[in-house]
């Protein structure tokens, strides 16, 4: 279990993380009707830094537009975000890596089920950035569970009821001895990991499952396809097989929570040797670079809270 810091943002103000609390009777809590975000605030020299915060505060947009929630919006633009996530970071005078996360509640008590001009609250806390994935290589497995199509719950907006659908996944996964899952859409295509997107490298290109594959449009999968083409790789957004996973020269995942991390195995297959292979590796260390300053080709990337 990761450490939370004990100070949290409720509303408009800093309060106690054991008072940041809704009712029960809320839409959030009765029907999981909350969007978030997650992202990383990193150690560097200027001081902590958030990565990529206003892609943070546009897909938190786009996802409560996306299921209706209308109020948030309206009240909350860049400097405002920005300055509640600077009030979080600085109450909780972090010294380590951590990470962030917002969330939009409906926080109307008993409206039923809609989402249109109710009452919204913004939550933020902090907590130690304990990577989700083994970072020497995850064994995973594909789902007995598929992915939730974006015709039933849409897959690019952060909606937390939706996440049951990634519990009864990866909990299976670890029942079953594995680190993760992988999930197929109702067409039997990858999707990506239950909070993790999905690469793989065939003859040295770099593939991932289109934004149509039901997957989350990750902000770490964004840079990593960035990173690559910068690189000068050649990047393919495409369908993808199961089996092709199978006979992959490298499989690796991506998402704030599990930074670049090598897939080792997947459904008792071996992956390459086995080992994180030279463009995982690459993707991966660039990526750190980038999050902790150390990249000025990046560094717009990087909102500074607490300069130094």
């Amino acid at each position: 279990m990761a450490r939370i810091y004990p100070k949290a943002f409720l509303g408009n103000k800093i309060v106690p993380l054991k008072q940041a609390s809704l009712g029960v009777a809320t839409s959030a809590v009765l029907y999981g009707l909350s969007v978030y975000t997650v992202f990383p605030v990193s150690m560097t020299k200027k001081g902590p830094a958030a990565f990529r915060l206003t892609d943070h505060l546009t897909r938190l947009r786009n996802s409560a537009r996306i299921i209706g929630i209308d109020t948030f919006e309206k009240r909350w633009g860049l400097t405002a975000f920005e300055k509640a996530v600077a009030a979080t970071v600085r109450a909780n005078r972090i010294r380590e890596d951590v990470f962030v996360r917002a969330t939009v509640h409906v926080s109307a008590q008993l409206p039923g089920t809609r989402s249109r001009g109710l009452e919204t609250t913004l939550s933020i806390f902090v907590y130690e950035a304990t990577p989700i994935l083994p970072t020497r290589g995850a064994r995973v497995k594909t789902s007995v569970w598929r992915r939730i199509p974006d015709y039933a719950i849409p897959s690019r907006a952060k909606v937390n009821g939706a996440y049951v659908n990634s519990v009864l996944a990866k909990q299976d996964a670890l029942d079953s001895g594995y680190d993760d899952c992988i999930f197929l859409d109702v067409a039997g295509h990858v999707c990506e990991l239950s909070a993790a997107n999905i690469f793989i490298v065939r003859d040295g290109t770099l593939i991932t499952p289109g934004a149509s594959s039901d997957i989350l449009e990750g902000i770490t999968r964004r840079t990593v396809l960035e990173l690559a083409t910068d690189f000068g790789l050649p990047v393919v957004e495409r369908t993808i097989d199961l089996t092709e996973l199978y006979v992959a020269d490298e499989v690796f995942a991506s998402g704030t929570s599990a930074f670049v991390a090598p897939i080792s195995e997947v459904d008792a297959r071996q992956i390459g040797d086995g080992a994180s292979g030279p463009v995982t590796k690459r993707l991966r260390e660039a990526h750190r670079h980038v999050l902790h300053g150390e990249s000025t080709q990046y560094e717009a990337f990087l909102t500074y809270l607490v300069k130094k």
